[in-house]
């Protein structure tokens, strides 16, 4: 039988159901309206650094400490990342691989730019603000990156149909902080509570994060505390020497971890997460800590911590800094800087934590050794490679 013979006995065949199909509800298909119609959005895989899990984040601040890590969870969880950067292009060149090839895209921008900015969240459906400034300079002071930046961004993501913002605040914000050090108290928490309350105007669903002193690789916290330049030769110079300042410091693994968890909670919107680790600590027992860690205490290098505010030559030595390093203060040494360091951190019981989100927090005795490899005195000397490691004894908790 011809090709021709049988296309014409098939055609002849009754279609009953086909007929049945056409009048059949649509029952087993969503009827409701979708956001999105590109199928290029939608996620595929199976959720791991090669799939794509349907979000879309853009964050700034992204060469930041924080953000290599929150990027980097990010990214091997499937999450096509925008990274806004400005000054050199190559400072955020090595966060090209935290994502698969292809998710990872790189934009400059300027905070004050509102066309820049759009730019970059247009087609993002998540928003996350990193930036921020540990000191004031001739271009940005606190004010303008903590509060007037930060409504920039929220508003702008509100225009752009942004479905979720995380903003980065501070743990001890106050609008009236009580001043330690400084008569007025710490100008980067009175400008970091004031962002929160312009955030919350323009983003009323942000999630806000109040970070503690955060610690890992490259960080402002551990580093700052064995920089030569925060020393007086081997003696530490802290406030009432550390001994009335209570710290609850936390991982910065575990505040990426937080942020990930955040973003996939959608009850997490427009609640403060206070980010700090499971136990606290006097400032003196951290510092004391780390110098034993680093094998830099009294017996075997002459480690002294006294109280600094009876020593002159070291307030001149602050003040000097500050005014001679304006833009880059040598080893992170300024007196908003000391100022912050001795508030003690302020954990509010009726705001969730960390722990809240489902995250496991790393204790400070279990993550410092670690961390502090690099900077043990003489660990290359007179040691063998497989004899044990000195254990420092851990610091005392807070009551």
């Amino acid at each position: 039988m011809s090709n021709a013979i049988l296309i014409s006995l098939r055609a002849s065949k009754p279609r009953a159901g086909v007929v049945a199909i056409v009048s059949n509800p649509a029952r087993n298909f969503a009827t409701e309206d979708v956001d999105y119609t590109n199928l290029s959005l939608y996620k595929r895989g199976s959720g791991g650094r090669s799939s794509f899990n349907g979000i879309v984040a853009t964050v700034f601040g992204s060469t930041g400490f924080i953000s290599r890590y929150v990027c980097n969870k990010l990214g091997k969880i499937g999450t096509q990342l925008i990274l806004p950067y400005r000054g050199d292009n190559y400072d955020p060149m090595r966060l090209k691989v935290v994502g698969d090839l292809g998710q990872v895209y790189f934009h400059p921008y300027n905070l004050k730019d509102e066309d820049s900015i759009r730019k970059v969240v247009q087609y993002s459906n998540v928003v996350i603000n990193l930036v921020g400034r540990d000191w004031e300079t001739r271009n940005f002071n606190f004010n303008q990156v903590h509060v007037e930046g930060a409504r920039r961004l929220a508003r702008i993501a509100k225009e752009a149909g942004v479905e979720r913002f995380i903003h980065f605040s501070s743990l001890n914000a106050s609008e009236d902080p009580e001043g330690v050090i400084l008569k007025n108290g710490s100008k980067f928490l009175k400008s970091k509570a004031l962002g929160e309350t312009a955030v919350w105007e323009e983003f009323p669903e942000a999630t806000i994060f109040r970070p503690a002193d955060v610690y890992g690789q490259e960080d402002r916290f551990l580093r700052y505390y064995l920089h030569n330049w925060r020393r007086q030769l081997q003696n530490m110079p802290l406030w009432d020497k550390g001994e009335k300042t209570v710290k609850q410091p936390v991982h910065v693994s575990d505040v990426a971890s937080g942020v990930v968890a955040a973003i996939r909670d959608p009850d997490s919107a427009g609640k403060i997460f206070q980010a700090v680790g499971p136990k606290r600590y006097l400032l003196s027992e951290l510092v004391d800590y780390i110098y034993r860690v680093t094998h830099r205490d009294r017996d075997n290098w002459g480690y002294r911590r006294y109280d600094m505010k009876w020593d002159p030559f070291f307030q001149l030595k602050v003040t000097m800094t500050q005014k001679l390093s304006y833009s880059w203060p040598l080893g992170h040494l300024h007196w908003e800087k000391l100022e912050r360091d001795h508030v003690t951190d302020d954990v509010k019981a009726e705001l969730p934590t960390l722990e809240d989100l489902g995250v496991n927090l790393t204790a400070v005795e279990d993550q410092l050794p670690w961390e502090l490899r690099p900077w043990i005195y003489g660990q290359y000397h007179g040691h063998d490679a497989d004899d044990p490691m000195i254990t420092a004894t851990p610091p005392k908790v807070a009551v």
